[in-house]
């Protein structure tokens, strides 16, 4: 009588997906860099790019070029009315001097 086919273990993983059970204790299912994940069979790429200190860079000075973007447009609303409505600002304040005055 032949014996049976050994076989193969079943691999289990947690309810996150992050973690696998190889019959002992809980491995992590994704390498330390997120690029590769355990399938139970082997490791295979997870098609996702990594994050890392480049990307953290390029959002703080994305992030800084947007806040100096809009200082740079709410400067020149501002400059633009107090160009055309100068003189009367100009001329309310003067009203508002003299009437104190006398």
């Amino acid at each position: 009588m032949a014996a049976p086919p050994p076989t193969s273990p079943q691999t289990h993983f947690s309810a996150d997906g992050f973690w696998w059970w190889d019959g002992a204790e809980w491995r992590p299912a994704y390498s330390q860099d997120r690029r590769w994940r355990w399938t139970g069979q082997g490791w295979v790429p997870t098609g996702m790019p990594a994050s890392g200190p480049g990307q953290a860079v390029g959002l703080t000075l994305g992030l800084v070029a947007g806040f100096v973007g809009i200082l740079v447009l709410v400067s020149l609303i501002v400059v633009a009315i107090l160009y055309t409505m100068g003189n009367q600002i100009s001329n309310v304040f003067s009203n508002v001097s003299a009437a104190l005055g006398s």
